[in-house]
């Protein structure tokens, strides 16, 4: 490894989907890094003096400087590691703008309410927030047609930016069944994105750094009840 590999340290924690975004980018790119645990319920000074702004996992620090924002971190690590692994967005400046497109459809369509989920008080608007969830999966179907080409990822053959940002949730898309009674990708409204979940999990990347399913569903209930309990409170 070179030695700026090892100067690489993970603030995080393992529940974010985002940090997950990170780890996925630092393993395709074959890059070695210090992970350190956040505890959010009593965030460090460590994490508070790297995103004074947000206070928020995750920040990759790399030579002392902190970069913030999960999807600049992997656009970061993509740029700056250029030797290392497979490229993550594509050369062509056209392409790697329809790619960013998708990352952040993905991010306001799909995580924000995916995040709401977890955390709203009442039923109705937990079932709002999926309804929006499904839509978006419709939506992202399209957008996986048109940049896959009939191959496996977004990016075609192997794994890109798009892949990675949405693979970050692979473990919560998996979990989603067991906690709503419903599959996010499914098969038969979404058959290209449950092709890709199942193609996505079974990378060696998606296997080291993905979060256990079972562990998930767990982190998912305690969510759910601890937030239907305030609302009980209010």
């Amino acid at each position: 490894m070179a030695r700026e590999n090892l100067e690489l340290k993970l603030v995080g924690q393992w529940a974010s989907a985002f940090v997950t975004r990170v780890k996925l980018a630092l393993h395709l790119k074959g890059l070695s890094y210090e992970s350190i645990e956040e505890d959010l319920r009593n965030k460090s000074e460590l994490l508070l003096s790297s995103n004074p702004v947000h206070k928020a996992v995750p920040v990759l620090i790399h030579n002392g400087k902190p970069i913030c924002e999960s999807q600049i971190i992997v656009q970061y690590i993509d740029e700056t590691f250029v030797g290392n692994g497979p490229s993550l967005l594509p050369a062509d400046p056209y392409e790697r703008a329809v790619a960013r497109f998708w990352a952040a459809y993905i991010e306001e369509k799909l995580v924000a309410p995916w995040d709401r989920v977890f955390r709203v008080k009442t039923d109705e608007e937990r079932e709002e927030a999926m309804k929006q969830m499904i839509a978006a999966a419709g939506v992202l179907e399209g957008g996986l047609k048109e940049c896959s080409k009939r191959k496996c990822f977004f990016s075609g053959d192997s794994v890109g930016y798009v892949d990675v940002i949405l693979g970050g949730a692979a473990s919560y898309a998996m979990a989603n069944e067991a906690l709503f009674g419903a599959k996010l990708f499914d098969p038969i409204k979404t058959p290209l994105l449950a092709a890709w979940l199942e193609h996505f999990s079974e990378l060696d990347a998606a296997k080291a750094v993905l979060q256990n399913v079972d562990r998930v569903v767990e982190h998912g209930k305690f969510l759910i009840a601890k937030n239907s309990a305030r609302a009980s409170n209010n």
